[in-house]
Formats: C-alpha cells, structure tokens, sequence
C-alpha cells in the first residue's frame, strides 16, 4: 500500500474513531448525569414500580424520563440498547492503531535509542500489554478485590504506572502514551462486552420471565460503569497527548502520564459528585494546583540549557539551512521525499530561510526543546546541531 493510500485510510479510520467516540462518551456522560439526578417519584410512580423519574427540557419540547426499580411489568417492543457506540469505537481505535503504530513501526513505535526492536517484536510488546492488561483487570475485578472498589483502584493504578514505566524502557514514549490509551480503551468496551451488556440482558430475562433480577448482575456492571466513568477523561487525554511532546517526551513521560491520569480523574470525580449535589470546590482548587506543580516541575526537563550569549558565536544563516535541509526538510517541504510522509505534516514548510524564521517558535519547542523532531530522530540529528538552532534562536530574538 502506498504511503498516500495509508494516509487516507488513516484519515477515514480517525473520523470514524472521533464520530463513534464521541456518541459513545457523550451517551456515557448523559447516563451518568441522568442518574445522578434522579427525583423521588409520587407515589402512583412508585407503585408501578418506578424507583426515579426526571422532567427536562431541550431542543423546544419537554422530556419525562422514569428508572424502574426492577423492570416494567412487559418489556416493550422497541427496547434502545447501548452497545454499539462502544465496539465501533474500540474497532476504529485498533485499525487506527495498526495502521499508524504497527504498519508505521519504524516511524511511530520503535525508538532504536531505547531498544534495538525488530518490527515484529514491538508490535508483539504492543499487542501483549494491551491484551495481557486487560485480562489481569478482568481477574481482578473478578476476584474478592472486586467487592473493595478503592483498594482495586489504587492496585490498578500501580499496575498501570508499572506498564507504563515498563514500556518507556521498551518502545517509544509516544508508543508508550498510545498503548496505555489503547488498554484502557479496551477495558472500557471490555466492561461493555463481558459485564454491562450481560448483566442488561439478565435483567431484560428476568422481566420477560416474571423472576426477580440477580442482584449480584448489577453489582458488576455498577462497579464496571464507575470504572468507565473514572477512565474517560485521562484516555480522551492520551487521544490528544501526541500533539504535545513536552508530555511523552519528558525524561521521566511515563511519571508525566501517572501524574495527568490522576489529575484527570480528579476532575471527572468532581463532576460525578455536582451531579449529586454534593459539590467539593477543594477538588477542582486541588486539581488546579496540580497541574501547576506538574507544569513547573516538567518545566525544567523541556527547555534547553540557557545560552551564553557573551562567548557565543554569530550562528550564520547558512549552518542553519544546513541542518534543517539535512534534517527536516525531507518531510517539511511542499514536495516532501520522505518514505513516510507525502504531505508536510501539519503543514509546516521549511523550503527556504524566510519559512525557517517563520516556524522559529516551532523549531525550538519540537526541535531543541523536547526533542521530538526529528520524528524517532530518523536522520540521527546531534545534540550540538540542536544546540546551534538554539543558539540561531537565542540571538535572533535579541
């Protein structure tokens, strides 16, 4: 398949991702919401065995929304199920990542300065910490730890930094980022797939027969629900992290990664706890001082080393076109010739010495600052030609 071809079914496969992932966490945050702002019905509600009811209003008309306790005496013919959102979701998001992380291995997910990996053996690593991870999470949530949510909690939480920790030494940081969102990805339609959608068709069962439902059914799915509610925010985080390499490639990006899954947990809680009227302001201040130590602290592991404009010699506007025509102009261009690349990527066009000034802020953050580009440092770019474009940037922004 030719480059250009990969990179329209890229395109298709992350509209489609987006599109589904959209419907399935904007149902999931609905469902959330409605049932945290649940009133207690009258009484001729509740004798039909209706255990809360809510009146909204959107789009022009009033909307009446009741949860049966149990079930309704028949179940109607017309029954919306919640499903599909979800497995559309994890398909697109795994072709997503074949394509780009598997076909693109050489590209995206073996960083030869970290591990001297064959293309099978990363891809290996990918695929056995995503579907290795889930199955540890489905033991334990299936074990006795399922019955203490924060203990399993704080337990998953190690054992994802762990992973985390793990595959920094292993594949690329952003490889690393994007196995960790495709794992939690996973547990949450897992959830969907081996608990949730079980446990609804054990009730629907229960209803059609005129039994009373397991009890032990919506347990699991409960515990399964809040676990999806918790991880939504630090995945929709990891669908973005790769336009921000200060994040994956900091020194330490898989702490980086621990630290941005809690604080994004932090802020989900809050939301989940307004719903319920049981507002924490301490929360939000908390997970805005967060992130502002986290800022500060990464702070000095993504600037470069500050210059000694004194004893510095003038960088020429030659050396400078020099290296970057060397190094990223093969993929920066308005004709690139790299294998990978067809496009220019995000548009960034290095042709001549005025476009070189023009993504001067762009060039210290990707280039010099963290590193990022050359992408995987494909074309094996020093630390002392990164250290002249900083020195070029230092003094034209005298």
């Amino acid at each position: 398949m030719t480059p250009y071809l990969i990179e329209w079914l890229n395109l298709i496969l992350r509209f489609v991702h987006v599109i589904t992932g959209v419907a399935w966490i904007g149902a999931s945050f609905y469902f959330v919401w409605l049932d945290n702002h649940l009133q207690t019905p009258p009484k001729w509600k509740q004798d039909k065995g209706i255990k809360g009811d809510l009146w909204s209003i959107h789009g022009g008309g009033f909307y009446e929304v009741a949860k049966y306790q149990n079930g309704p005496e028949k179940i109607p013919e017309i029954l919306h199920w919640f499903k599909w959102e979800a497995y559309s979701t994890w398909l697109s998001g795994f072709l997503l990542l074949c394509v780009m992380y598997y076909l693109g291995a050489e590209s995206y997910l073996i960083d030869r300065s970290v591990a001297d990996l064959s293309q099978a053996q990363a891809i290996g690593i990918g695929l056995l910490s995503i579907f290795g991870g889930w199955l540890i999470y489905e033991l334990l949530c299936r074990s006795k730890l399922g019955k203490y949510a924060i203990v399993l909690a704080l337990l998953l939480l190690v054992l994802t930094s762990a992973l985390a920790y793990g595959l920094s030494q292993l594949i690329s940081a952003r490889g690393m980022y994007i196995h960790i969102g495709a794992l939690i990805g996973t547990i949450m339609a897992g959830n969907v797939f081996t608990v949730i959608m079980p446990s609804q068709r054990a009730l629907v069962a229960a209803v059609t027969e005129g039994t009373t439902p397991d009890p032990a059914w919506g347990a699991k799915a409960k515990l399964r629900s809040t676990h999806n509610t918790y991880i939504v925010l630090p995945l929709l985080f990891i669908m973005i992290s790769s336009h921000y390499p200060m994040t994956y490639n900091h020194q330490h990006g898989w702490l980086v990664l621990v630290c941005l899954f809690i604080i994004t947990a932090a802020a989900r809680w809050y939301f989940v706890l307004r719903h319920t009227n049981r507002q924490n302001i301490l929360i939000p201040i908390g997970v805005v001082i967060a992130t502002l130590l986290l800022i500060y602290a990464m702070s000095d592991k993504n600037q470069a080393e500050p210059v000694d404009m004194s004893s510095a010699a003038l960088v020429g506007k030659a050396e400078v076109e020099t290296i970057i025509t060397t190094h990223c102009v093969g993929c920066h261009s308005s004709k690139p010739t790299d294998a990978i690349f067809t496009v220019a990527p995000a548009g960034v066009m290095l042709n001549d010495y005025a476009s070189m000034l023009r993504w001067m802020p762009a060039i210290k953050a990707r280039v010099v600052d963290s590193h990022n580009m050359p992408l995987m440092n494909k074309t094996n770019m020093t630390q002392q030609e990164r250290d002249t474009l900083g020195l070029w940037i230092a003094q034209s922004n005298q």
